[in-house]
């Protein structure tokens, strides 16, 4: 008489998710690079991958690379090894005073590539991880603010990316509250705002999956 093969259902082998790639193209040569590579290293999950393009540029310029980068990326090919479906590329821009701004944003937008923007400058974002900001001042003043209160919070010193890490959350409720009443103004991305927080909860959620996996 033959034996019965053992049933193999609820022995097949847990699937490895996909690593969630996400591609940086930011404005800032210093600021905006340091940051995210803080939380590069503060969210170590091994299915996450974080690539950097610190450019300079402005933002017209900064969206037609990273434009570039996805059409070569995705070229008959290549995506397998390059850009998957789930991959994601953003661009982290400042509003300030730049000309063709909503040129650039349009031209993201309709090629599947986010935006991190920030009106009128990154440093909002950054003030967003200790205190509420509501106050419309140029670049120049909210810089100084962020470095003012870095000391009142006793952050002051490096590394301070890293410092701040712990307080990302408690940045993306801020940001939400700041886009919630510049909408009752209106004015979606008016000064100030920061879409920022997007981008970091879309980085920490891709690792929260990918461990409940």
């Amino acid at each position: 008489m033959r034996k019965r093969r053992k049933s193999r259902i609820g022995r097949r082998a847990p699937t490895r998710q996909p690593k969630i790639r996400f591609t940086l193209f930011c404005e800032g040569r210093n600021t905006e690079p340091q940051y995210f590579r803080a939380l590069r290293s503060h969210y170590n999950n091994s299915l996450i991958s974080i690539r950097i393009e610190n450019t300079g540029r402005v933002p017209i310029t900064l969206a037609r690379t990273a434009l570039d980068f996805v059409v070569t990326a995705t070229r008959k090919g290549k995506r397998k090894n390059l850009f998957e479906e789930h991959d994601q590329v953003w661009i982290v821009v400042d509003r300030d005073e730049h000309e063709r701004f909503d040129e650039a944003v349009k031209l993201c937008e309709t090629n599947g590539i986010s935006v991190a923007r920030s009106n009128p400058c990154f440093e909002v974002w950054l003030i967003l991880h200790m205190v509420d900001y509501d106050r419309q001042d140029a670049s120049k003043r909210v810089k100084r603010i962020f470095h003012a209160k870095l000391s009142e919070h006793g952050l002051s010193g490096k590394p301070i990316f890293e410092k701040l890490m712990t307080m990302i959350e408690d940045a993306e409720e801020r940001a939400d509250i700041l886009k919630w009443r510049r909408g009752k103004e209106g004015q979606l991305h008016g000064c100030p705002s920061t879409t920022v927080g997007e981008l970091t909860r879309a980085i920490r959620n891709a690792g929260i999956g990918n461990n409940a996996a």
